[in-house]
């Protein structure tokens, strides 16, 4: 199903500067999604793959009298990348010392968050519009730290402003060692089709490790985008949502060219069971409230799905959450 060539290219570990990981496949940073409750049932099916936090607010880093339970990382959950975004390089460089301080094995910095409320202040893809800035803030964090920098970002602003090969080149001209591409623009969004033959022209131009990020839903799409491509390994995204297996898949398909079988809708809600209760109990009640998303992605490809969605998405305590779906599973 993959060519020797990308089989041979992508056999040796993912070299990100001095740092090297033993798998070509990550797990993207989503906000609201990928804290250490996540990244552990992630973990548990990708070891060696690097695992990132949910962004943190370089500016709240700077104001903040303690560190905030957004950046904790356990120390058994390596490779771990820690994500910032903001405007201002020195806020950065300061947080990002924070960061290694944590643990962080790298530092990502957001440069393509879509979202007007981090656009508007300056952070996330509104960046691609100020590559002096962007330049600036790579080399200060450089700077302030001994761990390899790297950046996640999108092909432009949108369809008039493709700017991402000279951007990409900035990029690593300022020190970044790894370089992410989401293949969408900023006016994208979400929406359409993820723009790989913008990756492909980015490896072309670079020296540093480019990782395609957009689309990557299946083992399939994971290979066809790196033999499109030729980027050095795939960041999995809204994929993982309800599937913290997607990793792994990928990461065993690339390591032995065997699909594993993919888990039955009853594996997937007893995961989401014991994710329900993992946030209920490293957040209380606030973690009860952030895995009803949780619980209704788990709920899919079965006779009842939608319904069990609805009385998901209001549960109030575990045991409801549990009883609902011990129900499902009854029922199967």
């Amino acid at each position: 199903m993959f060519s020797a060539t990308l089989k041979t290219r992508l056999s040796s570990p993912l070299k990100i500067g001095n740092f090297e990981v033993n798998s070509r496949v990550l797990q993207s940073p989503l906000s609201g999604v990928t804290d250490l409750v996540f990244r552990r049932l992630v973990r548990r099916y990708a070891s060696e793959s690097m695992m990132y936090t949910e962004m943190v607010s370089a500016t709240e880093l700077h104001h903040l009298k303690q560190m905030p339970k957004i950046m904790e990382v356990d120390s058994n959950e390596r490779p771990i990348s820690i994500q910032l975004f903001d405007c201002r390089p020195d806020f950065l460089a300061e947080a990002a010392q924070k960061a290694v301080a944590e643990g962080a094995d790298t530092i990502d910095i957001n440069m393509g968050c879509p979202v007007n409320k981090i656009t508007k202040k300056g952070g996330g893809s509104s960046l691609l519009r100020q590559p002096e800035v962007a330049e600036a803030i790579v080399r200060e964090v450089v700077k302030a730290t001994d761990v390899p920098i790297t950046v996640k970002t999108r092909i432009g602003w949108d369809d008039e402003e493709i700017t991402i090969l000279d951007f990409a080149k900035r990029m690593q001209d300022a020190g970044a060692q790894m370089i992410t591409v989401h293949a969408r623009t900023r006016a994208q969004g979400y929406n359409g089709n993820a723009r790989w033959e913008w990756i492909g022209r980015v490896k072309e131009v670079l020296l540093i490790p480019v990782i395609a990020n957009g689309d990557i839903f299946s083992v399939e799409s994971a290979v066809q985008c790196l033999e499109q491509t030729g980027a050095d390994g795939v960041m999995c995204s809204r994929g993982t949502l309800g599937y913290p297996y997607l990793v792994g898949e990928i990461d065993y398909f690339l390591k032995t060219g065997a699909k594993l079988p993919p888990p039955t809708p009853i594996q997937r809600l007893e995961c989401a069971k014991e994710h329900l209760q993992a946030l209920w109990e490293y957040k209380g009640d606030r973690g009860i409230r952030q895995a009803r998303k949780h619980m209704a992605w788990y709920a899919k490809g079965f006779v009842g799905a939608a319904e069990l969605r609805g009385q998901l998405t209001l549960v109030e305590t575990v045991q409801q959450g549990i009883d609902l779906m011990d129900r499902a599973i009854e029922q199967m």
